[in-house]
């Protein structure tokens, strides 16, 4: 089985139903589980007032319901906007406001609650089987190739005796508004530079497009098996969602508890059978601390998918020393153009050549060109533009050659062999893990602390450019070097505000912050100062 994405339903319905589908946290669903759960999905949202175009938010971390909700949703014809848990109830109750919702689906609990958390409109009745639900250790034990203990699964709603779907007392409470866009597959909300989230809105056609260039030129074979690490808040998370959907594949939903356990986490992989790891370099880069992490303890992986940062020479040579027969795909692609634009295999040869790797060529049916040094993408799978943001719309978004066609805001560059280079941001917005983050979000949280009306996010950078962590300073007014008492527990308030990743790991105080000749905040100058700070302490102790 997969889900035809053009014509937005399950196809090949009686081939391979009984294949793994989704391997979550709490409990595994084979293909025709997953078009059963997500029919019963949809309908149960209708029947509380989603419709076509309506956005629904889902609230969860790798649970087999949070991929159902997903399904339904493009079922529904409802736009879906996930939202991981690593993100405080203030970031989401930000973006329901945007988009007029009070209700959220809850998929850890299985239904819909208020924004608020108080109260719940619709409510799935779990249905067990004879082994219930399953946890997160035993859905390890079940091998994506069918093999292994049978599990029963958890419906969201519970059948009639009839066999048809019940559903609960239609809720009262008011549904969002429908977009003004129309055939949304997704909104993604990404940082913004207020401290309000953007929404990023993907067209149908767009991940249409994404599904099938991954067909065509990705070479994942038959029935890939997709490691999903990434939240699905996280655009890089799509590559695994529309992969496995298109190609009737499986995908193991790998949580933080899971990932954080090494030697077990690839032992989970493992026995699946994972054939494409998809993650930004950086979680690569941690994995090579295990000697499991090698041909010989994933023999079934034959593809890295990499998106999301830099990747960096050394770690490539790594993988094609630990991984010799596996394909190293790296793509390059801003949120707004659905994933990614352009893409390269990383072979021995061009290792050989580059000492900085190029991020490819653009996708088929894409364009990817230079302006005035800013690199520029145009192509169907270009999205329709920032939710309720006209402004940035009119500033980012242009036609080219009849297309859709946005400014990626990154430098880059084109060889004479018509390879693209990116050379990083053109304004304060970095990557870093992956995560895509803007440091005045994280000055607008900062400023937000008793006391620390003037503040700045600073990053700290390895010599090839890309970001190791970030760090904080705010002025006191005194050159004491001292923090004020408020701010003791700064971390701790921070992360009402921000999720972990955005979180500096310092905050530091200084008389006042630099700023440039435009009267901007002088972020390189603050790096210097903590480096001069640090070099100082070095040379003391050294003494």
């Amino acid at each position: 089985m997969r889900f035809d994405l053009s014509a937005n339903g399950f196809a090949d319905t009686d081939v391979r139903a009984d294949a793994w589908a989704v391997i979550g946290a709490d409990r595994a669903l084979r293909w025709h589980e997953l078009s059963e759960q997500a029919h019963a999905w949809a309908s149960l949202a209708r029947a509380h007032g989603f419709a076509a175009d309506v956005p629904v938010i889902i609230r969860g971390h790798k649970e087999a319901g949070f991929f159902v909700a997903m399904v339904g949703a493009l079922l529904l014809g409802a736009p879906f906007v996930p939202v991981d848990t690593i993100y405080p109830d203030e970031r989401m109750q930000r973006i329901a406001s945007t988009l007029g919702a009070q209700m959220y689906f809850d998929a850890h609990r299985g239904r819909f609650v208020s924004v608020s958390g108080q109260g719940a409109w619709i409510e799935f009745d779990a249905v067990e089987g004879e082994e219930g639900s399953i946890s997160e250790s035993e859905s390890a034990s079940t091998s994506a190739s069918g093999s292994g203990s049978t599990f029963a699964s958890t419906s969201m709603a519970s059948p009639s005796a009839s066999g048809s779907t019940s559903i609960s007392t239609a809720s009262t409470a008011p549904t969002p508004p429908a977009l003004h866009e129309k055939n949304l597959a997704y909104v993604l909300f990404t940082s913004g530079t207020t401290g309000e989230p953007k929404g990023v809105q993907i067209g149908r056609e767009s991940v249409a497009a994404l599904a099938d260039w991954m067909v065509a030129d990705f070479a994942l074979g038959d029935a890939p098996v997709f490691l999903n690490q990434a939240p699905f808040s996280f655009d890089l998370s799509m590559y695994e969602v529309f992969g496995t959907l298109a190609l009737g594949g499986t995908v193991v939903l790998a949580s933080r508890a899971l990932t954080a356990q090494g030697a077990a986490f690839l032992t989970t992989l493992a026995r699946h059978g994972m054939t494409t790891w998809v993650s930004t370099p950086s979680f690569a880069q941690q994995q090579l601390l295990n000697p499991q992490f090698s041909q010989d303890g994933l023999p079934a992986l034959r593809t890295f998918l990499f998106c999301g940062e830099v990747l960096p020479v050394a770690l490539a040579r790594q993988l094609r020393q630990r991984f010799p027969s596996a394909r190293i795909i790296n793509t390059y692609g801003p949120t707004e153009a659905t994933v990614a634009t352009t893409w390269i295999v990383v072979d021995d040869a061009v290792l050989a050549h580059h000492a900085r790797l190029p991020i490819g060529h653009a996708k088929r049916d894409a364009e990817v060109f230079v302006d005035a040094g800013e690199l520029c993408i145009a192509g169907a799978h270009v999205m329709r533009g920032y939710l309720n943001r006209e402004d940035l719309n009119a500033a980012r978004m242009f036609t080219h050659n009849g297309q859709r066609a946005f400014r990626t805001g990154d430098l880059g560059a084109v060889d004479g062999d018509g390879l693209l280079f990116c050379h990083g941001r053109i304004d304060d917005q970095i990557k870093m893990g992956g995560y895509r983050i803007e440091l005045m979000e994280i000055d607008a949280a900062l400023r937000a602390l008793p006391g620390a009306a003037s503040a700045a996010a600073v990053p700290l950078r390895r010599p090839d450019g890309s970001v190791a962590r970030i760090v904080a300073f705010v002025a006191t007014g005194n050159d004491d070097g001292r923090l004020p008492d408020a701010l003791h527990d700064w971390k701790t308030l921070l992360a009402a505000r921000l999720p972990s990743y955005m979180i500096p790991s310092e905050l530091l105080a200084c008389r006042s912050l630099p700023v440039s000749v435009n009267f901007k905040i002088d972020r390189v100058q603050l790096a210097q100062d903590y480096r001069d700070v640090h070099f100082k302490a070095q040379r003391q102790h050294n003494a």
